[in-house]
């Protein structure tokens, strides 16, 4: 039996297990427990490593055993747990995406409030060319992990005339991206506010996405010349984000749940 916790920001769900635990059993282990109808559930898992020297690192595997670079709902996640039981207001995590600092903003256990560091978003417009569809401008977005975003104007979120949901699944995994990409389409609805919705590579679509909300946000700030803070609204609800400028790192403020502590069958 191995021990867990699951905790939740805006609805993206991760399972919490310290990597003592994986044996080097990561991707298994990340396919059977976020299996919904057959385990726990969840759209990821985060191994909590804690080093010799002090330092906390986190290895994030997705639903289907990829492994990923860092997640932001994942990281605050893992804050909040680390909140919870060992009362840390601010910790610093390491991520194969870069070190993230995070900070409790407000706490009401179970429910935290936490601001993280999410570096320097990098953004570069691009247009690609998809069978089928043919060319799609976009929006390349780094912030630790890969992102392609797309500015739409359509309520349903569609583009294109395919549905968000599959043109996000063709973008993540197509041949220009050899590692995959995260994809957010994305409507301006205010000079303060956007929404969006996210195809998260490895899990597909998910309520919400930390560094997905920090893409999309990014990518409006610096095209679409919307407030340097912004409201960003996914399914799973808003969250904040600020950029002061195109060489600072970008701020991200959202809630995220402990759900239940427990153990799960390993075999």
């Amino acid at each position: 039996m191995i021990p867990f916790v699951k905790a939740h920001a805006c609805g993206n769900d991760f399972l919490i297990i310290e990597e003592l635990l994986a044996k080097r059993r990561h991707a298994e282990l990340a396919r059977k427990l976020c299996a919904r109808n057959t385990s726990v559930g969840a759209d990821g898992v985060e191994f909590l490593e804690r080093r010799a020297d002090g330092e906390l690192f986190l290895r994030l595997f997705n639903a289907d055993g990829s492994e990923a670079e860092l997640s932001g709902n994942g990281t605050r996640c893992v804050a909040a747990w680390l909140a919870s039981s060992e009362g840390r207001q601010n910790v610093e995590l390491g991520t194969h995406g870069g070190l993230r600092n995070c900070q409790v903003v407000e706490s009401a256990d179970p429910l935290y409030l936490i601001e993280s560091e999410m570096g320097i978003p990098r953004v570069m417009p691009r247009t690609i060319e998809l069978p089928g569809v043919g060319d799609v401008a976009g929006v390349m977005v780094n912030v630790g992990n890969p992102h392609f975003v797309l500015f739409v104007e359509t309520e349903d979120f569609s583009a294109y005339d395919r549905p968000w949901q599959e043109l996000g699944a063709q973008i993540s995994i197509s041949p220009l991206f050899p590692h995959g990409t995260n994809v957010e389409f994305v409507r301006v609805l205010s000079p303060s506010e956007i929404a969006f919705r996210i195809y998260e590579r490895g899990c597909g679509p998910t309520t919400s996405s930390g560094t997905g909300t920090c893409a999309s946000s990014a990518a409006a700030m610096a095209l679409r010349n919307v407030n340097r803070e912004l409201t960003a609204v996914a399914e799973g609800g808003p969250q904040r984000t600020v950029w002061s400028s195109g060489d600072a790192v970008m701020r991200l403020t959202g809630p995220a749940e402990i759900i239940c502590i427990g153990e799960v069958s390993a075999l």
